[in-house]
């Protein structure tokens, strides 16, 4: 075997060195081409996949990774449309675990690291202000950035110089831009956890000074902060729905063990008054009394004549004996007549409440409920499965229960309506369609793989094959034609040792063969017997140029 595969190439070799300078150019830069277009294939057939490492990752930091990246080995590129650094898909986690260790990618903007840089000895203050302005505003941003739905953030602070007049202080104020994901939104209440925030983190600031936008330039905090207008009417929508469903939602779990999961439909309808009224009363019990407070003067006099008038000499002389005798004889006793004086002031209280009453908005004026039950199956009188509407008496029972469930208050006007209807059934969704063969990963690498090893098939028996059995033809052909001249000009007798000739009884020779020269027929034919097991190539070739000179 090992013979005949020597013998092939060295025809090969001979056919190519037969073939003219061109041709040889030629086959040369065919095999070179056919090498290439295998290697180009089995390269971008088994080329990794890569993803993006880091999105939005900025031009430093992106350059302190890629030095990362080329120092751990880790195969990267950058990609040419969008400038985003990419590795293999197999070793995006890998990567990024190790860029962890590293401290890598950092954090985007600056915070209070700035803090720890080092200062001149002529660093002024007002640079001082700037670069702490500066680090709060960073973390304020970092901050902000980690809710689910915000992709980043920057914050602005204006911060007014403290003043010792009073009238001459403002306070400070914020804006804060938000990029939020493709797709995700930020409700009110998380807009107002935003906004509390970044008032929480600076001294003085009131929640109604911060301002925040998306990237759209939609304003997220509400117009009004004080809540009027729109904002108010709005959030009493809220409120209002929030009620009705809470009253559905009532209403279909008492109902749902009695009828089942979907037999029952329930909506609410509220009526609601949101408007805000404060009273102050003030009411007196005449009934009630009680006594506050009291006061008594009392006056009296008796005995003999008191000294009265202005003090001085006439004052006190003693009266004339006429005067005093006439006031002794009335009735001879000689006591002068006495008076009495009696004063009393008396203050009651009267019962009095005073009531101050502020309503709370939101209170129900009227309630609407209407209830729809799906018909039930029931069993006929054949055995057969019907589907009947609910009796009244049960249809009763359910609307009893639905009146308590919403607190049923005929004084203000609530209506209830119980219902029984067939429900049409909802169609059954769709499964979800499995991918299919050609999009599994797995298919898809086995293509890839196939359709190298194809290529690579073709282009052997398509292409180098045809090749080589040509130039094994072009250097049998030679051989021969060698052969027969030497023959011509030797003859039989002219054969080396090393030659055999297989002669029929005839003496007509058949053909040449190598080796020592036998002694009979019978031994050139067990030869020849031997060489065909050995070399059938060789012998086949033979007998195609026999035929060929026979033919010609």
């Amino acid at each position: 075997m090992a013979t005949s595969l020597t013998a092939t190439l060295n025809q090969q070799m001979q056919g190519f060195t037969q073939m003219p300078k061109q041709s040889q150019i030629g086959l040369i830069v065919g095999i070179a081409a056919a090498v290439a277009l295998v290697v180009s294939l089995f390269i971008w057939l088994t080329r990794p996949e890569y993803s993006i490492l880091y999105p939005d990752l900025g031009q430093r930091e992106a350059g302190e990774v890629m030095q990362a990246l080329e120092a751990r080995g880790i195969p990267h590129k950058v990609d040419p449309i969008t400038g985003a650094l990419t590795v293999p898909a197999e070793q995006v986690h890998e990567a990024r675990l190790q860029l962890a260790t590293e401290g890598l990618p950092k954090s985007s903007g600056f915070g209070f690291e700035l803090m720890q840089q080092e200062q001149g000895i002529g660093t002024s203050r007002l640079v001082e202000t700037a670069r702490y302005h500066r680090a709060l505003e960073g973390e304020l941003a970092r901050s902000i950035a980690t809710l689910s739905s915000v992709e980043s953030a920057r914050v602005h602070l204006a911060m007014p110089k403290e003043s010792v007049f009073v009238r001459d202080r403002s306070k400070p104020s914020a804006s804060v831009v938000l990029t939020l994901h493709p797709g995700r939104t930020l409700s009110e209440h998380r807009v107002s956890g935003i906004v509390h925030l970044v008032a929480s983190s600076v001294p003085d600031m009131e929640p109604e000074q911060v301002t925040v936008v998306d990237q759209r330039g939609n304003l997220l905090t509400p117009d009004d902060p004080a809540g009027g207008g729109m904002d108010l009417s709005t959030r009493n929508l809220e409120f209002r729905r929030q009620v009705e469903a809470d009253y559905r939602q009532r209403i279909e779990d008492l109902l749902t063990p009695l009828v089942g999961k979907d037999g029952v439909r329930a909506q609410v309808s509220t009526e609601m008054d949101f408007s805000r009224i404060e009273r102050t009363m003030e009411n007196y019990d005449p009934e009630t009394i009680a006594l506050r407070s009291e006061q008594i003067s009392e006056e009296e006099r008796r005995g003999g004549p008191q000294d009265m008038g202005i003090p001085g000499a006439l004052t006190n002389q003693p009266p004339d004996g006429g005067e005093l005798g006439a006031e002794e004889g009335a009735d001879g006793t000689g006591q002068l007549p006495g008076s009495s004086s009696r004063q009393a002031t008396r203050n009651y209280e009267v019962d009095r409440t005073v009531s101050h009453v502020q309503e709370a908005p939101g209170a129900i004026r009227r309630l609407s409920v209407a209830v729809v039950v799906d018909f039930q199956e029931r069993v006929n009188e054949d055995g057969e499965t019907v589907r009947e509407p609910v009796p009244p008496e049960e249809l009763d029972r359910i609307e009893g229960l639905v009146r308590e469930a919403v607190g049923f208050t005929p004084a203000r006007g609530d209506t209830v309506e119980v219902i029984s209807a067939p429900f049409v059934g909802l169609p059954e969704p769709e499964p979800v369609p499995e991918p299919a063969l050609w999009e599994q990963p797995w298919f898809q690498d086995l293509a890839r793989t196939g359709l190298l090893a194809l290529v690579g098939l073709l282009l052997i028996l398509l292409v180098v094959r045809p090749l080589m059995r040509n130039l094994a033809v072009q250097g049998g052909a030679g051989e021969t034609a060698e052969g027969r001249a030497e023959g011509e000009g030797e003859g039989e007798e002219g054969m080396g040792e090393d030659q055999l000739s297989l002669t029929h009884e005839g003496g007509e020779e058949a053909m040449a063969l190598p080796g020592k020269k036998p002694a009979s027929y019978e031994a050139n034919l067990e030869r020849v017997r031997e060489l065909i097991k050995d070399d059938p190539k060789l012998v086949a070739q033979v007998v195609k140029n026999w035929v060929a000179e026979d033919g010609a």
